[in-house]
């Protein structure tokens, strides 16, 4: 295996992401030192590369990639994975605002807790949190599918229009166009598999536990007569 190694120390997020875009087609696996908590890391690249940030990163992480296999050792800030359309990212710790929006692919992993809008409009892809994901989660959802091992905070589902929210734990409120179902011993069955995938330790009842989120209507309409129909 290729692999190579970046200081990020005393560097400028451009420079950095230049140095890894012009190693990537000639290895498999690069990783960045010292990144401390820099803005948009690996935004925009495309190669089939395994890139391991060793410590936490800024905002916009691994943003507009289509391919590499991002990991994130700490903590990533606001829109980790934003507007992804192919590939995996990994954080092994907690992330901001708005992780995975707008994703057209591919998976985003969050092991702890997340903030609000978690996959926001959203189009596809899969995305995973560990813990707890706050106020607003899959607001303006177009697709795709959300998983929440922990809780959901306020209007869970906001103006959901297409895919789904499964969670294990406990739904503050649901916003508009949500509601909350049951989930079928095919969708369990899908989740144990890609759930234990990512080392997530889950027992029988863990699973029986999920429920989720699906919109209320296809077509919603907000407004005086929304109730109506």
């Amino acid at each position: 295996m290729m692999e190579a190694i970046i200081n990020a120390e005393s560097k400028t997020p451009r420079e950095v992401n230049r140095e890894i875009k012009s190693l990537a087609p000639n290895h498999d696996r690069i990783i960045v030192r010292n990144p401390n908590a820099m803005h948009y890391l690996g935004a925009g690249l495309t190669e089939d590369v395994e890139l391991i940030i060793d410590g936490s990163a800024g905002y916009f992480a691994a943003t507009m990639i289509h391919g590499p296999r991002v990991t994130i050792k700490g903590n990533a800030g606001w829109f980790p994975a934003d507007n992804m359309t192919e590939g995996e990212v990994i954080i092994e710790g907690s992330a901001g605002d708005g992780a995975g929006q707008g994703i057209y692919g591919g998976t985003v992993v969050v092991r702890r807790d997340a903030g609000s809008r978690t996959g926001e409009i959203m189009k596809n892809g899969t995305i995973i949190i560990g813990g707890n994901s706050s106020f607003m989660t899959g607001r303006l959802m177009m697709g795709g599918r959300i998983v929440v091992l922990g809780d959901l905070a306020e209007d869970a589902g906001e103006s959901i229009i297409r895919g789904k929210i499964y969670v294990r734990g406990e739904i503050k409120s649901l916003g508009k166009n949500a509601k909350v179902e049951g989930i079928t011993p095919e969708e369990e069955d899908e989740l144990r598999e890609l759930l234990s995938g990512y080392g997530f330790d889950l027992e029988d009842d863990d699973y029986r536990a999920f429920r989720k989120i699906v919109p209320r209507s296809k077509r919603p309409f907000y407004g005086e007569e929304s109730e109506e129909g």
